[in-house]
């Protein structure tokens, strides 16, 4: 009787097992990293991304957020995403081009009038068909866009207020074509750079000057050694959140459509931040930073980004031309 007692007790020790097994096996962890600095807008837009998440899912996913670079950087990150050693990964349009060319019609000079504009197409139709359009290209889903954030230019030398001034500076640019492009467009020299090099290539008077999103200038600290801002508006990012096909394939649908939700509205309250922001960040850079500020008529610029536009428009496909007529659509 006691062995017949003991049997049973050991069957429903492992039935219990069992049946806990999926319940446990539901939880799961997820690496998500940027390049930037812990405090930086991208920190900003993971923070968000991981509160939301934790909401909608009970804690079933556990984000566990690496900044800095510390689990690759944003030239490798695409590539170790589809390879699955990284889960996740916050990247600037301009650093997806290489590996899907197509965003590079997000990276076009102008091609956004406005913050609005581009709201309209990350939250649209055209965003939508981005998101699908990537994932069937590469594997990868575009889980959601970050807030619109726009490139300010800087640089070491001279105030620049016409496009004659660009002349011969020396423009630390992402690899990417059409950022090259754009900066032969208006004059200058651009020298590609991975973003790993930039700091120390600035610093050390390598190159001359160089964009980024006007909260990177303040938070990578380039006022101490950049003089000159200049509100050109000419390229406008929404860095997108990406996460690797490997790390979806564990989780359930509803955890699935839980991350689209949870990007969706980390996004929302992202734009919020960044575009009240945008002019605090710039005031400070001038007030705090030392930096002198220009804003130099834009019309001699947007004309030619223009040409840039066209070249690319040119020598892309059927897809990169009706992607870019969808885009200019969206701004009417």
């Amino acid at each position: 009787m006691m062995q017949s007692f003991m049997r049973r007790a050991v069957l429903g020790a492992l039935s219990a097992v069992a049946l806990a097994g999926p319940a446990l096996a539901d939880k799961v962890t997820m690496n998500l990293g940027y390049a930037a600095p812990e405090k930086s807008v991208y920190g900003v837009f993971a923070d968000l991304f991981n509160k939301h998440l934790t909401e909608l899912t009970n804690g079933e996913i556990e984000i566990k957020i690496r900044c800095c670079g510390q689990i690759s950087s944003e030239d490798t990150a695409f590539k170790a995403m589809q390879l699955g050693t990284v889960d996740a990964y916050v990247i600037t349009t301009n650093n997806i081009s290489p590996h899907w060319p197509l965003m590079d019609v997000t990276v076009l000079p102008y091609i956004f009038q406005s913050p609005e504009h581009m709201l309209a197409v990350a939250a649209g139709p055209v965003g939508e068909k981005m998101q699908k359009m990537m994932q069937e290209a590469t594997s990868l889903h575009l889980v959601a866009f970050g807030g619109p954030q726009y490139r300010d230019f800087y640089n070491s030398k001279r105030a620049i207020n016409t496009m004659a001034d660009m002349e011969g500076l020396k423009i630390r640019v992402p690899k990417n074509e059409v950022m090259l492009a754009t900066f032969e467009a208006f004059g200058a020299e651009p020298v590609p750079l991975a973003w790993s090099e930039t700091p120390t290539a600035l610093q050390t008077g390598t190159v001359d000057g160089g964009d980024n999103g006007t909260t990177f200038i303040r938070d990578m600290k380039f006022y101490e050694f950049e003089e000159h801002l200049v509100i050109l508006e000419h390229f406008m990012s929404m860095a997108p959140l990406i996460v690797s096909d490997v790390f979806m394939r564990k989780l359930s649908e509803e955890q699935r459509a839980a991350m689209y939700e949870a990007g969706r509205r980390a996004s929302k309250e992202h734009t919020e931040i960044v575009l009240k922001e945008l002019e605090e960040v710039r005031t400070w850079l001038v007030e705090e930073g030392g930096m002198k500020m220009t804003r130099p008529d834009k019309a001699e610029f947007i004309a030619a980004a223009q040409g840039v536009q066209e070249e690319f428009a040119q020598d892309r496909d059927d897809e990169f031309r009706a992607l870019l007529a969808e885009i200019r659509s969206a701004a009417e």
